[in-house]
């Protein structure tokens, strides 16, 4: 490994020198610095196995098998100083072999790695292809900002009544319009109620008034939308699922314009999340047209590795 450094298993106490390694990262490949303790803390907690490489006292790369599925499908996250890519091959050969393992025990035939990266990222591309890694999908980081004059509470659409997601049973919805509303997206992976309920609520503290249920005159519940305000720099906007016979009532739109009121008013200037660009809800055309821009782009590599 580069510099004589080592590898060793991650733990909750390096979530610190994680963020700084994953900020140091953010400020090379998209400007600033957007990641949060909060998060870091969240992954190593939740992760199936996770690992650092320390050079010299310092974090230089780290990587965690975040999920995995019954279908062998598992998400991986890999982060690398660019002048330590000896260090960042080594963890990904332990994230490859502990997801092809995982696989296994799935009795899956086959591990379908998916690494979500930046699309000019710091770990070497070229190296990723020389392992048989092909990008998959292509989504982007959409931004806008927002303010108290320029964000009023909008008016629901008629027929439709909003509310906070404040108890177990309105959590059980909540997860049942997810698992609907995104299950033909592309990376879909069902997930049970607790699965569901330990990746958007891992401590206690989740602010569960940042979760929002539509019900519609005629249908019932009929849309989610989940935000988080724990990530640096912005307000972020982590699903928006409509059903399908509920669309074309304008609730996607006012579901967007209520994030971008209540951020607004907690003191956030900006408002993000995440699309794929292959969407086939036309939710990229939904976000554009409500004044969302590009913030940067993100490429999912996959590889399959036989068990």
């Amino acid at each position: 490994m580069d510099d004589g450094g080592r590898v060793r298993t991650a733990a909750i106490e390096d979530a610190p020198a994680v963020c700084a390694l994953l900020n140091a990262v953010d400020e090379i490949e998209i400007g600033a610095p957007e990641t949060a303790l909060k998060e870091v803390e969240e992954d190593l907690a939740t992760a199936r196995e996770a690992w650092v490489a320390v050079e010299a006292g310092r974090t230089v790369a780290y990587a965690a098998v975040l999920d995995a599925g019954a279908d062998g499908a598992v998400d991986i996250d890999h982060y690398v100083l660019p002048d330590h890519q000896g260090a960042g091959l080594r963890l990904l050969d332990l994230a490859e072999a502990r997801s092809r393992e995982l696989a296994g025990e799935a009795g899956a035939r086959e591990a379908v790695l998916h690494l979500h990266l930046n699309a000019a990222p710091t770990l070497d591309t070229a190296l990723l292809a020389g392992r048989g890694w092909r990008t998959v999908r292509r989504y982007h980081v959409l931004t806008r900002p927002v303010s108290p004059d320029n964000d009023p509470v909008p008016e629901p659409p008629v027929g439709v009544r909003l509310r906070p997601c404040a108890d177990e049973t309105d959590r059980r919805t909540a997860h049942r319009l997810h698992q609907q509303t995104f299950a033909r997206h592309f990376d879909f992976r069902p997930q049970g109620y607790e699965e569901w309920l330990g990746r958007i609520a891992p401590h206690a503290g989740t602010d569960w008034s940042l979760v929002w249920i539509a019900a519609v005159d005629g249908i019932g519940d009929a849309a989610v939308l989940t935000t988080r305000d724990d990530r640096e720099g912005m307000g972020w906007i982590r699903t928006l699922g409509v059903l399908e016979q509920a669309r074309g009532r304008g609730l996607g739109s006012y579901l967007l314009r209520h994030a971008f009121a209540v951020y607004a008013r907690r003191g956030r200037d900006t408002v993000g999340l995440g699309v794929d660009t292959e969407n086939v809800t036309g939710a990229l055309r939904l976000y554009e047209s409500h004044g969302m821009g590009v913030h940067y782009a993100v490429d999912t590599w996959e590889l399959r590795l036989g068990v």
